[in-house]
């Protein structure tokens, strides 16, 4: 019979690799989240562009406004310092 002590350190050994395999996975998609945001910033900036280069292009002496939404700024994760917080803002750990 396995001892208990011996039966905890295989669930704690379990406990990490799953731990590591998730933070694995979570910087995977954090990185994946990088490359869209950055893709999302260069459309929207090429379709304000647009929309200014057109505007510019038009002959009529009042062009209509353009109404621009640019996304608000997400915050950088980080891997923390904080105790018991895996995940940060990069400004705040």
């Amino acid at each position: 019979m396995a001892s208990v002590m011996g039966l905890l350190e295989e669930r704690e050994t379990a406990a990490r690799a799953a731990v590591e395999a998730l933070q694995a996975e979570a910087d995977r998609i954090l990185a994946g989240l990088g490359v869209a945001e950055a893709v999302l910033e260069r459309r929207v900036i090429a379709r304000v562009e647009l929309a200014e280069a057109l505007a510019a292009g038009d002959d009529a002496a009042d062009p209509p406004a353009l109404e621009v939404q640019v996304p608000a700024p997400r915050p950088t994760w980080t891997r923390c310092r904080l105790p018991g917080r895996r995940w940060c803002d990069a400004g705040t750990g």
